[in-house]
């Protein structure tokens, strides 16, 4: 499985960026692929996941009323659309599928390279 993400950069708060997730090397029936983030300083966390099959998205408190994501079967795309950014979104996002369709560091299989976001005040 090949993950490659897009769509990073550094921006205002209260503006939006959209994340990309390029996703190969299989067919994903039956799998979860999900983003995870990292600050400088803090442990990875989970930010949001959607099931391949059903496009059941989950999502952290934190980001529930301002991130959406969806997926694309006939591109195989994840995309994480974020609005109404704060500075403290700023960190590189990860985009992890997991075979199952339940996205965690525990059952995450494959890792994207990151991109990062950088949220000014």
């Amino acid at each position: 499985v090949q993950l490659v993400e897009s769509g990073g950069g550094s921006v205002q708060a209260g503006d939006s960026l959209t994340l990309s997730c390029a996703a190969s090397g299989r067919t994903f029936t039956n799998w979860g692929i999900g983003w995870f983030r990292q600050a400088p300083g803090k442990d990875r966390e989970f930010v949001a996941s959607i099931t391949w099959n059903w496009g059941t998205p989950r999502y952290i408190d934190s980001v529930k009323d301002r991130f959406a994501i969806s997926r694309d079967k006939a591109t195989s795309t994840v995309y994480l659309q974020m609005n109404s950014l704060i500075p403290e979104d700023t960190a590189v996002y990860f985009c992890a599928a997991a075979p199952g369709g339940s996205v965690t560091e525990a059952t995450v299989n494959s890792w994207g390279q990151g991109t990062q976001v950088t949220v000014s005040s």
